[in-house]
C-alpha cells in the first residue's frame, strides 16, 4: 500500500496585496463604527449633522455600516480569487459544510436584525434609542452575539466554498477582531442601560417623595 502523500500546493500566497487589503477592511469596519458611535454618544455629532433628528442619524449610520460591509465582502471575495485552492477543501463533504455554515450565518444575522430592528442592530443605544427590555428569544437564546458569530460563520463558509486556506486564515482574523470589538462594546453598552435604570430609579424615588 502506497504511503499517503499530502498535497504540496501552497496554502496561502502572501505576495498578494489583496490578502492584506481584505484583512485591513475586516479590521477597519468595527473600528469605524465604534469610534463614530462613541463620538455620537458623547458629542452627538451625527444627530447635529442630521438637524437634531437622532433616529434619522442612526439610519444614516446604519446605511454607512451596511455599505462598508458590502465593500469588505467584495474585497474578501477578491482576495480569495487571488489565492491558491487546496485539494482537500474541494471535496463534496467540505462544500456541504460550507453551505451549512452559510445557512447558519445568514440565519443568525437576519434573525438578529429582525429581533432588534434597524436601530437596535445599528447602535441605536448610542443615539439614546434604547430597547425596552433585553431580547432573550432566538437567536439570543443560543448566542449573545449573533451578528458577529453569524458573520464569522459566513466568512468561513465562503472560504470553504471557494476551497481557499487563505479564507480560513482571514476568518480567524475576523474572529479575533470581533472578539476584541465585543470586549470594547459590551461593557459600554451595559453601562448605557445601567445608567437608564439608575435614572428611572431616581425618578421613581423622587415621585414617591413628592407624594
Amino acid at each position: 500500500m502506497a504511503p499517503f502523500e499530502a498535497p504540496t500546493t501552497k496554502l496561502v500566497d502572501l505576495s498578494q496585496k489583496s490578502l492584506f487589503v481584505s484583512a485591513c477592511a475586516i479590521a477597519f469596519n468595527p473600528l469605524f463604527w465604534n469610534i463614530v458611535a462613541r463620538q455620537e454618544y458623547h458629542h452627538k455629532i451625527l444627530t447635529k449633522l442630521f438637524g437634531g433628528r437622532s433616529q434619522t442619524a442612526c439610519y444614516g449610520l446604519a446605511l454607512t455600516i451596511f455599505s462598508i460591509g458590502l465593500v469588505r465582502d467584495f474585497l474578501y471575495e477578491r482576495a480569495l480569487r487571488h489565492q491558491p485552492s487546496y485539494p482537500l477543501l474541494e471535496l463534496d463533504e467540505v462544500k456541504y459544510l460550507a453551505y451549512a455554515l452559510l445557512a447558519v450565518g445568514n440565519t443568525l444575522v437576519l434573525s438578529s436584525t429582525w429581533r432588534l430592528g434597524i436601530t437596535g442592530t445599528f447602535l441605536g443605544d448610542y443615539f439614546g434609542i434604547l430597547l425596552d427590555d433585553i431580547v432573550t428569544g432566538f437567536p439570543f437564546n443560543i448566542t449573545d452575539a449573533p451578528m458577529y458569530n453569524g458573520s464569522t460563520c459566513s466568512f468561513l463558509g465562503t472560504a470553504l466554498l471557494y476551497g481557499k486556506p487563505a479564507g480560513i486564515l482571514l476568518t480567524a482574523w475576523v474572529f479575533v477582531v470581533y472578539q476584541l470589538a465585543l470586549k470594547y462594546e459590551n461593557p459600554f453598552t451595559a453601562e448605557i442601560y445601567a445608567k437608564r435604570e439608575r435614572e428611572r430609579a431616581a425618578a421613581k424615588a423622587g415621585s414617591k417623595k413628592a407624594q
